[in-house]
């Protein structure tokens, strides 16, 4: 079976306003597109791609869910205005799945999808789907710039409650993607240059600090990870950023507080808020660093009146509606 379902267009729609000239919303502006049939624009592009995947949620003994996150999120991108300065051009390619519990088929595929879209000029989003997506999406980058004349080193932004760096020695999850980048990097000797803001205390093991510390991780948590303490975040994030080429930020929605992300694989009250992930945006758009991006552990069926989602979707039209 095709590991790429394509997209669904019906997804996409909202109310119907006098058009002056140009889309109002996004709904208006979404492409059917896919890696095939993809050509170079002097528009600027940005890729929708999903991961309905939950296995890795389910092999981490979390509550599954997720594999409906992306089409809620697109749902609510649709109905979101079109405040984009340059024209635009948002093409969804659809999601990918995994069949017959193969998630490492599955990471394969996505890896490709993103070295892909990356290679024609395109902007990728991915909308999750378990945060297993991180393995396959840095992999993907990865394999894109190992292709290009000038070595560059990646720096991995993770916002989030989770360090996710589990050992895998008994497979792969949701909990175990930066684990798994780490040990690739070593064995390429490359830097692994892996930022964690929001870590919680009470959502880690010791033993994760601990490797946390002895790979070099830089973090912040949640208690430090405030508007509060913004000088603080800043000088983090600056200092990590001269460090790196490029930047691949992951976001894994269960690090807000359920009172704005009730609808996660890992919902917690102790979370950070909108406010301080939108200002540190603004740090990472300002690099002009930010090659790719995604959100993950959107799980619908725990959602209040799509609070979440629609968190998801202004985070995306935030970031690129500039």
């Amino acid at each position: 079976m095709n590991a790429l379902k394509p997209a669904d267009l019906s997804l996409w729609k909202g109310r119907k306003d006098e058009n002056l000239g140009r889309p109002n919303y996004w709904y208006e502006m979404v492409k059917v597109s896919s890696l095939e049939t993809l050509k170079p624009s002097a528009n600027k592009q940005l890729a929708i791609l999903g991961y309905a995947v939950d296995e890795g949620v389910k092999r981490n003994q979390g509550r599954v869910g997720a594999i409906d996150g992306p089409d809620a999120i697109r749902k609510m991108l649709a109905i979101l205005p079109n405040h984009f300065q340059q024209l635009t051009d948002i093409l969804d390619f659809g999601n990918v799945v995994c069949t017959d519990e193969d998630l490492d088929a599955t990471h394969s595929h996505l890896s490709k999808a993103v070295s892909q879209l990356l290679s024609q000029g395109v902007f990728p989003i991915l909308l999750g789907g378990g945060h297993d997506i991180a393995y396959a999406h840095y992999t993907g980058i990865r394999q894109f710039l190992d292709g290009q004349e000038k070595s560059q080193t990646i720096g991995i932004i993770n916002i989030d409650a989770h360090f996710d760096l589990r050992s895998n020695k008994n497979g792969n999850t949701s909990g175990t993607p930066f684990f798994q980048i780490a040990q690739d990097c070593k064995a390429k000797n490359q830097a692994f240059e892996y930022c964690c803001l929001g870590i919680q205390r009470s959502a880690n093991t010791q033993t994760l600090f601990n490797t946390a510390d002895e790979l070099g991780v830089t973090y912040l948590e949640n208690t430090e990870y405030t508007i509060e303490h913004w000088s603080e975040v800043k000088s983090c994030l600056n200092g990590f950023l001269q460090k790196v080429d490029k930047v691949y930020l992951t976001i894994d929605l269960d690090g807000f507080s359920s009172a704005y992300a009730p609808g996660v694989s890992a919902p917690s009250p102790m979370g950070f808020s909108p406010d301080i992930v939108l200002k540190t945006l603004d740090v990472l758009i300002e690099s002009q660093k930010l090659i790719s991006v995604d959100l993950a552990e959107l799980s619908p069926k725990y959602d209040q009146d799509n609070a979440t989602a629609r968190l998801a979707a202004r985070l995306v039209h935030y970031m690129v509606s500039r």
